[in-house]
């Protein structure tokens, strides 16, 4: 159970590290364009910061690199779908909707991360 908790608390700074520290205005300005170097930086970055968290769980390089590039992918179009939505319904901080897509966008990445440790645990 303690490698299980480590590593969520290692995803979670991650996550607050990396989607509010040290997210850039260029990455949050062109995570809606398809394959933008801007949202492509911002889902490596989570994808990097992961790798500690896994080596807690394996040590197995095929299945770590298989669990950072499916959150990658997860992740960039996770936040590509969000800023679609947002766009396509002209959302903004001031609507209730924005802040369900947002707390949405939210739980899929934590969702990810509860699926990454399962993953990692299982095939380990």
């Amino acid at each position: 159970m303690e490698p299980v908790l480590l590593a969520m608390l290692i995803f979670q700074i991650k996550h607050f590290l990396c989607d509010f520290m040290f997210q850039t205005s260029h990455q949050i300005l062109n995570k809606g364009r398809y394959l933008h170097m801007g949202g492509i930086t911002h889902a490596g970055l989570h994808m990097l910061g992961s790798l500690p968290a896994l080596l807690v769980l394996t040590r197995s390089p095929a299945l770590i690199a298989a669990l950072l590039i499916g959150e990658w992918l997860i992740h960039y179009h996770t936040d590509w779908a969000k800023v679609q939505i947002d766009r396509a319904l002209r959302l903004n901080d001031t609507n209730r909707l924005y802040w369900t897509i947002f707390g949405s966008d939210q739980l899929i990445h934590q969702l990810t991360y509860v699926g990454m440790i399962y993953t990692a645990l299982r095939f380990a």
